[in-house]
């Protein structure tokens, strides 16, 4: 949306009809609605330093602008504001994430409908984050299921080379080892946060990865988006907020619940730890950080020792049976399709 908003922008400015005119943005009262077309706007605004958005928004009252909500189903526990969209896409800008040059919004928006693998790039080259594969491609109540097998022609084009998975076993993982990837199993609870032993490994698998990483949970929007905030965050010098900001606006609905607070409170911590030792290395002091977690972390995963249990017991299911991704996935695809392009949709059949 952002890029399209741009595209109409730009063309309307260069409009011969339109140089003596001016360009009125309006929306309604509705404080989400105004947020929303502010960070449109101050989108377009941001330059290298965000000096003309960021002197604009700053000094807006905060109550005309209602912060952003998080994708769960309960009460917001965080306030994600214009401003920390508009530092997200600057710092993103600042490492080359995006070019408005390049940017194919046809090839986006084709593989991000789950029809076509559900897939959004968060750094490209290096993380794309999809909705975790099944057993079997078919369609299940309406909604397009994918087997790994479906997936490999996309990762060998675009240089994929590791598969890391966040929700409990549902596929074989040698299905994508046998086919020449590496894939991890690092699990965790839907909708909780990671344990220092997780993180620990993420980062580390990461790091060494030879080409780029597909990462997944059930939808691979919460557990997905957390960790790949770790790593925006320790690599790319990104704070808790433009990290999830950046996330959102590349994968709607990334970093859910407490996960946000574990992004902040991960930031906060490793400042202190820096304060108190100048010479501790980057590296380390983030890794610490994850040693001091809010309470609400350890309703999930109290010690690291247990990670064996939840890996038996898998997600937290609902009285229907229905885990959080289970609902995010499924609210994902009702969404009206839009035209195919080129790309050519992953390869599905009905399944009696």
């Amino acid at each position: 949306m952002l890029y399209r908003y741009c595209c109409k922008l730009n063309k309307k400015l260069k409009s011969f009809t339109l140089t003596r005119k001016r360009i009125v943005h309006y929306t309604s009262f509705d404080q989400r609605k105004r947020a929303n077309a502010a960070v449109l706007i101050g989108g377009y605004a941001v330059s290298p330093t965000l000096s003309t958005s960021h002197r604009h928004f700053k000094n807006r009252r905060k109550k005309h602008f209602k912060g952003f909500k998080d994708a769960s189903f309960g009460n917001c526990t965080y306030n994600l504001t214009v401003l920390d969209c508009l530092q997200g896409i600057r710092k993103a800008l600042q490492h080359g994430f995006f070019d408005f040059e390049t940017f194919d919004v046809d090839e986006y928006e084709h593989y991000e409908r789950v029809e076509n693998g559900d897939l959004n790039w968060i750094v490209p080259g290096k993380f794309l984050a999809f909705s975790g594969p099944h057993p079997k491609s078919r369609i299940e109540n309406g909604y397009p299921l994918h087997a790994p097998e479906a997936y490999f022609p996309y990762f060998r084009k675009y240089g994929v080379t590791t598969i890391i998975r966040l929700n409990k076993k549902i596929y074989d993982g040698k299905r994508f080892t046998n086919a020449g990837f590496d894939h991890y199993d690092l699990f965790f609870v839907d909708g909780s946060t990671p344990n220092d032993a997780i993180v620990r490994r993420f980062l580390h698998v990461c790091e060494n990865a030879q080409g780029a990483v597909a990462v997944h949970c059930k939808a691979g929007l919460g557990r997905t988006g957390t960790l790949i905030g770790c790593y925006l965050m320790k690599h790319y010098r990104f704070t808790a907020a433009e990290a999830i900001a950046w996330t959102r606006i590349c994968r709607p609905g990334s970093v859910i619940g407490p996960q946000q607070n574990f992004l902040e409170e991960s930031l906060l911590v490793n400042r202190i730890s820096k304060q108190e030792n100048s010479r501790t290395s980057l590296t380390k002091s983030f890794l610490l950080s994850f040693c001091f977690l809010f309470s609400a972390r350890f309703l999930f995963n109290p010690s690291p020792h247990r990670s064996a249990c939840f890996l038996l017991q898998g997600d937290i299911t609902d009285g229907s049976g229905l885990t959080q991704g289970d609902k995010l996935r499924a609210l994902k695809s009702r969404r009206h399709p839009r035209p195919s392009v080129s790309g050519g949709a992953l390869r599905y059949r009905t399944e009696l």
